[in-house]
């Protein structure tokens, strides 16, 4: 059974593809994305966890 390790991060609205490819570089992986009060971008990303 996989396990997983989470990551929530805010995004810059002026460069959110560089981030998001980054974050993807890292073996995250996009699972949600929302706005926040301010209007920013919030990621909800996971990736396997190291074993």
């Amino acid at each position: 059974m996989n396990q997983w390790e989470y990551q929530v991060a805010p995004i810059p609205l002026h460069n959110e593809t560089l981030m998001l490819n980054n974050f993807g570089l890292d073996g995250w992986e996009l699972v949600h994305i929302e706005r926040n009060e301010q209007g920013g971008l919030i990621a909800f990303l996971k990736r396997p966890k190291a074993s």
